[in-house]
């Protein structure tokens, strides 16, 4: 197998105990998928099913030290983000996303998954930093994937309907996402509406939504799995495709672990 094929995607995220989201989340999606993960990981947070109880930041100079051994040796043919933290660790990142464009030519397409708030209501992001995302971050993502919260958070935009959604995915655009992924879980109805959004046109991703407690770690592994899909050379469509498919039915194979929002199955292709 070609290293282009299996796809190096390097992860820059929190660690999660529970196993469920963050960088676990990221390594089991990427791996689920064919790709090869390496991470630089940002925290290490102390959480279950039932919500972060702690956060131990990881040191700046680390974090960039961790992402630069890994592209100095290994390489990276996309890079995710995940939970940052801080507006240091926004521009430490901002920092790294340039070295690996100047490591790899400027093709190293970086998914961003905003992360700002936990399934259970705790916050990952400080309010300082929104600012260091909105400059740093977003102009330098291939794809960006917020979920409602977020979109209003970053734009400013109430978003509450689907057409909220499209509108915010447009503010985004302006602001210099080369692609948006704006996910609907947060707005009601029976269906469940994702719109992949780039300055050419859309695509809806559209499904019954499913009943379940089971969704801690959605967000980091539609993100990661997405990063995979590029890594390993498919198109924006396809790799988001695979993604929203890959992501549907770990929510429905979820094993049922935790007292709380529980994880997803990332290995249900193995077991099938």
């Amino acid at each position: 197998m070609t290293h282009a094929h299996q796809g190096r995607v390097l992860v820059i995220a929190g660690s999660d105990s529970g196993g469920g989201a963050g960088i676990q989340a990221d390594i089991k999606t990427i791996s689920a998928l064919g790709g090869y993960a390496a991470t630089a990981i940002t925290a290490v947070t102390v959480q279950n099913t039932l919500g972060v109880t702690g956060v131990h930041p990881i040191p700046l100079e680390i974090i960039a030290a961790q992402a630069r051994a890994v592209l100095d040796d290994i390489g990276a043919d996309a890079i995710k983000t995940g939970m940052l933290g801080d507006v240091g660790v926004v521009e430490t990142v901002a920092v790294i996303l340039e070295y690996a464009q100047s490591q790899e030519g400027g093709n190293v397409p970086v998914v961003i998954d905003p992360v700002m708030v936990a399934k259970g209501g705790a916050s990952l992001l400080a309010d300082a930093a929104i600012g260091a995302v909105k400059s740093l971050m977003i102009p330098r993502a291939a794809l960006l994937t917020p979920n409602a919260p977020e979109a209003a958070a970053l734009t400013g935009l109430s978003v509450e309907t689907t057409d909220d959604l499209r509108r915010a995915g447009e503010a985004l655009l302006a602001m210099g996402a080369r692609a948006v992924l704006m996910k609907g879980g947060h707005i009601d109805g029976d269906r469940m509406v994702d719109v992949l959004m780039t300055p050419a046109g859309e695509t809806t991703f559209e499904g019954e939504r499913i009943d379940t407690r089971h969704t801690h770690g959605t967000g980091c592994t539609l993100a990661s799995a997405c990063a995979a899909g590029l890594a390993q050379g498919q198109s924006l469509e396809q790799a988001v495709a695979r993604a929203w498919t890959y992501v549907h039915q770990a929510m429905l194979h979820a094993p049922g672990f935790g007292q709380g929002h529980g994880p997803l199955d990332h290995g249900w292709m193995l077991r099938k």
